[in-house]
């Protein structure tokens, strides 16, 4: 067997007549259930991760500062798609994607079980496990998505709009479960929220197996040894990572603030390198190559727009535990239930957005603009906000819960016109012998985005809550702009690819 096939799992696309899950494969519903609960721990406890941080010790949390602590939940947020590199590598060349996504989530349970345990050892333990399971499972699970479709299944798209409702029914009951633990009884009620909610994704992953493409057989698994022993290699070179950087720790020269530092400069650099060797590759054809070039365009759109999507979960969250009220018609609820807004709006936005894109077929808007105009609404969700915390003398204001609401609204309209186009291009863009890493290199915008954002998010709560909102809403907002005047190239060099 080549260098270039060995260990990978083959591309079995289902048929074109299989339309069992509302007229798509049944293979998508087994997947969407996996990310259904997989969004439910990640999430559920992404949301209440900063409040935690930054709440006091008498209160079960970790005294950070508010700007310390939406740092480090960016950092974390950093880790965790820098991993999905590996995780990419390792379904190409070693486990197929089935096995990368099965072995994922068993690492990300036991990660959610680590974070119940009321110690900071145990807390940082189980972020570790949590990382590398996500690495493992969501570059792959979305690739196992586009292998259910043929490249010119005029489906796909559509699809990807319904696999993106799925994982965000996940997103929005997630917070419900684990804020409501976290503020009424304590933060690690809410992570075992989390971890129940893993094991139950695990179950129902295994039982559907049978309708899913690329799964890899044992056989196959014994015929690449050389790809086995570099396997080991990385694997081995992990642990010594982290047993030095404990190390470290130890001796104190690894800071807190230090280790979130490296964790940017890593983001910045992987992606880069990551592109050269793609484009030097000597298994990546002229073809795929020319299509790699649009495909840095769509890669920092990514990046612009989840730097605002993912303070949803950091900054947002903060503004909201201290200037939002926390009550609807005489109901009050956590303030971590505004994060399930945003999964609410993108619950019901996608099967919208996917039925307008299936009715409208080879007339639907080009991936760039799609991606474009979600940029453009990522800023506007940030400029909104000036409006309500303008204005104030001091800090003790409550703006009333719609602001936020309206803010989640459009970011997540932004949200699905983005990530279900992005991951669709992805796919089709994709060099065949790079098809699960590229899809990696897409979550690789996600860790640049956290990347910047732990730098950003530290002058929270330094400046004024209209200048910080304004000016980053305004660069998002004129990146999506030049998206848009870049169309022209974009469709030329992205042709076949719609």
């Amino acid at each position: 067997m080549s260098h270039s096939t060995a260990g990978t799992a083959p591309d079995q696309p289902a048929p074109q007549d299989d339309h069992a899950f509302f007229g798509q494969p049944r293979g998508l519903m087994t997947l969407s259930g996996l990310e259904v609960w997989e969004r439910f721990s990640f999430l559920g406890m992404q949301a209440i991760l900063v409040l935690f941080f930054a709440d006091t010790v008498a209160h079960g949390g970790m005294a950070m500062d508010p700007g310390t602590a939406a740092s480090v939940s960016a950092a974390y947020g950093t880790l965790v798609y820098l991993v999905s590199v590996a995780g990419g590598w390792l379904a190409d060349r070693i486990l197929g994607s089935y096995r990368a996504v099965l072995y994922g989530g068993i690492l990300i349970a036991c990660g959610h079980y680590c974070m119940a345990v009321p110690t900071d050892a145990m807390t940082w333990v189980g972020l570790g496990l949590i990382s590398a399971g996500t690495g493992l499972l969501k570059p792959n699970v979305a690739s196992m998505v586009g292998k259910l479709y043929r490249t010119d299944d005029e489906r796909r798209d559509a699809g990807f709009a319904l696999y993106y409702m799925g994982i965000n029914i996940g997103a929005f009951a997630g917070p419900l479960v684990t804020a409501w633990l976290g503020e009424h009884w304590s933060w690690h009620w809410g992570f075992s929220a989390a971890a129940i909610g893993m094991t139950f994704g695990l179950i129902q992953y295994v039982a559907g197996r049978r309708h899913l493409a690329g799964r890899k057989h044992a056989a196959e698994f014994a015929l690449a040894p050389a790809a086995m022993r570099r396997a080991v290699r990385l694997i081995g070179g992990a642990v010594a990572v982290a047993l030095a950087a404990t190390a470290l720790a130890l001796a104190g020269w690894l800071t807190m603030d230090r280790f979130v530092d490296v964790l940017t400069v890593i983001s910045v650099i992987a992606p880069v390198v990551y592109f050269v060797v793609m484009f030097r590759s000597p298994r990546v054809t002229p073809e795929e190559r020319g299509r790699l070039r649009p495909y840095v365009v769509l890669f920092l759109g990514s990046v612009v727009f989840n730097f605002i999507l993912f303070q949803a979960y950091s900054t947002m969250m903060l503004l909201a535990s201290t200037n939002a009220r926390t009550e609807i018609l005489g109901f009050t609820f956590p303030a971590g239930w505004y994060a399930s807004a945003l999964g609410a709006f993108e619950v019901a936005l996608a099967p919208v957005v996917a039925a307008v894109w299936a009715r409208m077929g080879t007339r639907q808007p080009h991936a760039s603009n799609k991606i474009a105009f979600g940029v453009i609404l990522g800023g506007l969700s940030f400029l909104l906000m000036v409006l309500p915390t303008s204005g104030h003398a001091d800090d003790t204001y409550r703006m009333a819960a719609w602001w936020i609401v309206g803010s989640y609204l459009l970011l997540g309209l932004g949200d699905v016109l983005l990530e279900t186009s992005g991951m669709s291009a992805t796919t089709k863009l994709a060099p065949k012998a790079f098809a699960s890493q590229t899809m990696a290199l897409w979550f690789l915008s996600l860790a640049l985005a956290n990347g910047i954002q732990a730098q950003i998010v530290k002058l929270y709560g330094e400046v004024s809550n209209p200048a910080y909102f304004g000016v980053n809403g305004a660069v998002a907002v004129a990146a999506g702009i030049a998206m848009i005047a870049a169309a022209p190239w974009l469709k030329r060099t992205m042709h076949p690819v719609h």
